[in-house]
C-alpha cells in the first residue's frame, strides 16, 4: 500500500533537493560586497526620506480589496460565458442563467453595502457638528 506513494515521495525529494542546490548555488556564486547605497532601502529608485514607519492610510487596502473581489468575480464570470451557449443547447441554459444571475446579486449586495457604508468615498466626512450633538443641546 505504501509502494504506491512511492512516485510523491519520489518527487518530492527532487524538490526539496533541487530548491537545496539553487539556494546553495546561488549563495556560492553570488557577490559579497555591502555597500551603503546597496544596504539602504529601495524606493522606486528615489533616494528614501524619513522612517519606514508612517501612517498609511487603511482606505488603500479597502480600496483594493473591494478591487480584487470583483476581478475574481470576472475570473469565474469568464468560463461560464465560454460554455454558455453549449449549456443552453444542452437545454440548461435557464439553469446556468439563474446560477450566474444568484452569483452576481450576491456580488452586487456586497457592492451596495460597501457603498451605504461609505467606504468607497475617499475623503469621509468626520461625525456630525458639535451644534447637532445631544451634550450641547441639553446644557442651552
Amino acid at each position: 500500500m505504501f509502494f504506491q506513494f512511492a512516485n510523491v515521495l519520489v518527487f518530492v525529494a527532487l524538490a526539496m533537493g533541487l530548491v537545496a542546490l539553487m539556494t546553495g548555488l546561488s549563495w556560492l556564486l553570488r557577490p559579497h560586497n555591502p555597500e551603503p547605497g546597496k544596504m539602504s532601502t529601495y524606493e522606486c529608485g528615489e533616494p528614501p526620506t524619513g522612517g519606514a514607519w508612517i501612517n498609511f492610510n487603511i482606505r488603500f487596502y479597502l480600496v483594493a480589496l473591494v478591487f480584487v473581489i470583483f476581478d475574481v468575480e470576472v475570473a469565474f464570470i469568464a468560463p461560464v460565458t465560454v460554455v454558455f451557449r453549449d449549456w443552453v443547447e444542452q437545454g440548461n441554459g435557464l439553469f446556468a442563467y439563474g446560477e450566474i444571475a444568484i452569483f452576481l446579486a450576491i456580488l452586487f449586495v456586497g457592492l451596495i453595502y460597501v457603498w451605504a457604508k461609505g467606504d468607497l468615498e475617499w475623503v469621509k466626512r468626520v461625525g456630525s457638528s458639535d451644534e447637532d450633538s445631544p451634550d450641547m443641546r441639553e446644557a442651552a
